[in-house]
C-alpha cells in the first residue's frame, strides 16, 4: 500500500517509529518533498491568478472579440473560466502530489527507523 507523506508520519506514529533526523539521507528526501511541493504549488497558483486575473480582467477587452455560448470570452473568464480552471487545478495537484508521495517513499525505503520509547517526536 502507497501512503501519503502525512499517512507515513501517521504509521510512524502509531508504530512508535522515529526517523533518522540526523542521516543526511532522510533530510535531503524531506528537503526535496517539500521544495519540490511548493515549487508545484507556486505553479499552480501563478496558472490560477494568469486565468483568474489575466483573462477576466486584464486581457478581458482582447477576449471579448470571441464568445462562449452568447457571452463574451472576458466575462465568461471572469465569471466561470477561473472557477473552472481553479477545479481543473486541483485534480492537477492531486496528481502531481500523489506522484511526488511515490518517489518519497522510494527515496526512503532504505532509510531505517528509529523505535521510540515514548511514541513521540523529540
Amino acid at each position: 500500500m502507497r501512503a501519503s507523506y502525512c499517512h507515513l508520519k501517521l504509521i510512524m506514529t502509531q508504530q512508535k517509529l522515529t526517523p533518522p533526523r540526523n542521516d543526511p539521507r532522510w533530510v535531503e528526501a524531506v528537503g526535496r518533498y517539500w521544495r519540490s511541493n511548493l515549487t508545484i504549488m507556486a505553479v499552480l497558483l501563478v496558472i490560477w491568478a494568469i486565468v483568474g486575473l489575466g483573462c477576466g480582467v486584464l486581457f478581458a477587452d482582447s477576449l471579448n472579440k470571441f464568445s462562449i455560448g452568447g457571452f463574451p470570452l472576458g466575462f465568461w473568464f471572469a465569471q466561470q473560466g477561473s472557477i473552472a480552471v481553479f477545479v481543473v487545478l486541483i485534480f492537477f495537484y492531486a496528481f502531481l502530489l500523489n506522484r511526488l508521495d511515490k518517489k518519497f517513499q522510494e527515496d526512503i525505503k532504505d532509510i531505517p527507523m528509529k523505535k521510540s520509547g515514548s511514541g513521540g517526536e523529540s
